[in-house]
This record gives C-alpha cells, sequence and structure tokens, in this order.
C-alpha cells in the first residue's frame, strides 16, 4: 500500500482546526473528504501538528495510504480540484517509505507568530496577525525569550487540556524581530504542548509593555504554574511554518 507525503498551506479562519473531532469543518476533514471524491478511498490523513482553530499554516505536512499508486502531481491537483474553494492547497506530494509519519518522523517543527504594533486597523493583515496598539519593546521580548530556551518543565505555558505525556520539552529557538511596525517572533523544537507558543507569546507581550521586567520570565519558568504566566495570544497570528524530518 503506498504511502505519500502532503506539504500544505492553509487559512485557518474556516477551520475548528486541524483535527476532525465531528463539531465542525477541520482541515483534516477537508483533505479526507478530497480524496474521496479523487479515488473512492475511505483513508486517514494524519497531520505534523494539531493546529488549533484559526491557527494558519505555511508548510504543515501530512502522509496518507493509497490501495493503488497515484502520481505525485496527478494526487496533488486533484486534490487541489476538489478542496476548492476551501484555502487549503497542496503544495507538494510525493511518495514515502511505509515507515515515515507524518507526527513521530518528525525531528523540528517552527512556528512563527505575527504581532502588528500599531494603533491603525488592520486591512490586509486582519485574521492573519494580531493587532497590539501599545508600542512593544521587541528587543526587550527578545532577551526574556533567551530564558526560556533548553530543556525545561513548561507547565507554566501549557493548556489545561493538554494531553501530552510530560510537560517537559525541549526549546531550541525563540526569536523576536522588528520589522517596521511588525513584531514577529519564531519558535522551534521537536514538538510544543498544546497552547505553548501562544502562551509564551502573550507573556512576552507583558515584558515588551513594560509591564514585567526580563527576569519574570525565569520565575515564571520555575512556578509551574500556568496561572503566573501571561495570557494566551489570539490564535490569528500564529503560523505553523515547516516541519523538518
Amino acid at each position: 500500500m503506498p504511502r505519500y507525503k502532503l506539504t500544505l498551506e492553509y487559512d485557518g479562519r474556516p477551520f475548528r482546526g486541524w483535527q476532525r473531532l465531528g463539531d465542525g469543518p477541520s482541515v483534516q476533514q477537508a483533505l479526507e473528504e478530497a480524496v474521496f471524491a479523487f479515488c473512492g478511498e475511505a483513508t486517514r490523513v494524519l497531520g505534523a501538528g494539531r493546529t488549533d482553530a484559526g491557527v494558519h499554516a505555511l508548510g504543515q505536512v501530512a502522509h496518507l495510504d493509497l490501495s493503488r499508486e497515484a502520481a505525485p502531481e496527478t494526487l496533488r491537483n486533484a486534490l487541489n480540484h476538489h478542496l476548492r474553494p476551501q484555502p487549503i492547497v497542496v503544495l507538494e506530494a510525493g511518495r514515502v517509505a511505509n515507515d515515515f509519519h507524518a507526527r513521530f518522523s518528525a525531528r523540528a517543527r517552527q512556528y512563527r507568530y505575527l504581532i502588528v504594533n500599531r494603533r491603525a486597523p488592520l486591512a490586509l493583515a486582519a485574521g492573519r496577525a494580531w493587532q497590539v496598539p501599545i508600542p512593544l519593546d521587541a528587543e526587550v521580548m527578545h532577551e526574556a525569550a533567551q530564558r526560556l530556551l533548553g530543556h525545561h518543565d513548561f507547565t507554566s505555558f501549557r493548556s489545561s487540556i493538554c494531553q501530552a505525556a510530560t510537560p517537559n520539552k525541549t526549546l531550541d529557538r525563540l526569536n523576536v524581530v522588528r520589522h517596521g511596525e511588525v513584531v514577529e517572533i519564531t519558535a522551534s523544537a521537536r514538538s510544543f504542548l498544546h497552547h505553548q507558543v501562544r502562551n509564551m507569546v502573550g507573556s512576552l507581550k507583558l515584558v515588551g509593555q513594560g509591564k514585567w521586567p526580563v527576569e519574570r520570565m525565569e520565575a515564571v519558568l520555575e512556578a509551574r504554574d500556568r496561572a503566573q504566566a501571561g495570557p494566551t495570544a489570539p490564535a490569528c497570528g500564529l503560523f505553523l511554518v515547516e516541519v523538518d524530518y
């Protein structure tokens, strides 16, 4: 049974998230229905990251099995045809070994969070960034972010409904850079806890506003208490950028 790897981009706004849960449209459901429309097979499409409702993807990865061979270009084009007009696009499709798993074979996941730091309303970035009208100091935010790098218990940045077996994760990169009025936060790790990136961003915003000193990030991390961290940043600013294997 041939296995195929898909690289996807999508606008997360119309969906309840990646995972098919039965209480609203999901990216996974849309893909599985597109596969069925293409070849009549009811197959599961498994993703590298279970993005939440409203979270976008520039490079989500998924895999699926088919009972017979299909040319990768044919598979890509057929799925894109059947996905219309939903905002999901298959960028690439390719044959992979049968032991490849989009989630468990991944070595790193990279997320990007965008904050537009201005008072004027958003037009082009509406629904794709968090608008923060209060001035933010991106350099101080970056300094605070470096306090979270490494292997730690990230309970303070973990959602109460997180199903991960352990709160211990290794954060490889957390950079904050300003590009004009846009503050870009990039996070990279093998895996993340539920809401971990959005909770870290919510805390960094408080540092950038001057409400928290840089040292507060270490204290929050060591507290292992979600109540000590900042609010969860909105889903609209988060993008799954890339998955490495």
